[in-house]
């Protein structure tokens, strides 16, 4: 089996892995904290997309892929920070 090829199948498997178990907790209504796992869990799965599949490292990687990879962290901090801006402001005004 190629190198490639292993490398996708161990994402797709941990990706998977890193879906299920939120799923389960929150299907069987766990007492768990849910919150800090499924968190956890996301920015694992997110940690597993940009290795496995997009083939970012933090070694020997590319300016470029860098510039990617922060710009995009910058955009989602916007999105989610003005998201949680504009509810909090709504919430206080009802």
């Amino acid at each position: 089996m190629g190198s490639e090829l292993k490398s996708y199948l161990t994402g797709f498997a941990l990706a998977v892995l890193l879906t299920a178990i939120p799923f389960v907790l929150v299907a069987t209504r766990s007492d768990l904290p849910l919150g800090w796992i499924l968190s956890l869990c996301a920015i694992a799965q997110a940690i597993v997309h940009l290795r496995y599949f997009l083939h970012l490292r933090w070694r020997g990687q590319k300016r470029e892929d860098l510039q990617l990879v922060l710009f995009t962290v910058l955009v989602l901090f916007f999105l989610i920070g003005g998201t949680i801006w504009v509810l909090g402001d709504l919430a206080t005004r009802m």
